[in-house]
């Protein structure tokens, strides 16, 4: 069965368009939990734009499920200018404090709007491979945002990461046009027998929503799919335990 982990990025946005605790992050987690979530996911930037870093220890101290903090490991402490916010202490310091049970490293910049782009392991697999030794030592299941590129995905397995996420805005971009959709498929389908052959585990992410998501969950081996900004959206309209309901059938659930 894949598992649905719900991104609460946009929901913190939400509640940091005003000096309040609402909607309340632990909160909102567990009305997805109860709703049928498999786990919870977060990608606190250094900006602290949407997800804070106390959101991660506040939702590590009530989690059932799955834990997937999500981000840049080379991103650095930052001190913060806002009241009420406390400093970033760096990704992958913030990581080994919480403990997650996953997390996904993303090679992100301050300046993106959202994360557009898999590692380029030619470029950063001798960076990368360090830091994944770091967290598996810790007892947390790694995995890399990559692009559905056969030979990214073989550096990546030389890394030792445990799973590869597949960045899917291509899929979920040729989908919408309803161009070129069944040839971008199976450039996913080939990355993820790939990824198998090299013995990764797959999650994916980016994109998906009702309409995309049937299609792609047919993906071999595919184990897990995180899901935010489609998701909330969709619980404006549906409210929020129908669409985890909706998203949890549209993976063959």
């Amino acid at each position: 069965m894949i598992a649905l982990s719900v991104n609460l990025n946009k929901i913190a946005l939400i509640r940091n368009s005003r000096d309040t605790t609402n909607p309340d992050i632990p909160e909102h987690a567990q009305l997805c939990i109860d709703a049928g979530a498999d786990g919870i996911t977060v990608h606190p930037r250094p900006d602290q734009r949407h997800i804070r870093a106390q959101d991660c220890f506040d939702l590590a101290a009530m989690l059932t499920v799955e834990f997937n903090i999500e981000g840049n490991p080379f991103s650095g402490p930052r001190s913060s200018n806002r009241e009420g916010v406390g400093d970033y202490p760096g990704f992958m310091a913030l990581v080994k404090a919480v403990r997650p049970a996953q997390c996904t490293l993303v090679p992100d910049t301050d300046g993106q709007l959202t994360s557009d782009h898999g590692f380029d392991l030619t470029r950063d697999g001798d960076r990368v491979a360090p830091l994944v030794q770091e967290l598996q030592a810790l007892g947390i299941r790694t995995s890399l945002f990559m692009d559905p590129d056969p030979e990214q995905i073989r550096l990546a397995a030389q890394t030792g990461t445990d799973r590869i996420e597949l960045y899917t805005e291509s899929y979920a971009a040729a989908f919408q046009r309803h161009d070129e959709v069944d040839e971008v498929f199976r450039r996913f389908v080939e990355a993820a027998e790939v990824a198998a052959s090299e013995g990764l585990g797959l999650n994916a992410g980016h994109d998906l929503d009702l309409h995309n998501l049937p299609r792609f969950a047919t993906v071999p081996g595919l184990l897990e799919v995180s899901i935010g900004h489609a998701l909330t959206v969709d619980a404006i309209r549906m409210g929020l335990a129908d669409t985890i309901a909706a998203y949890q059938k549209a993976l063959g659930k």
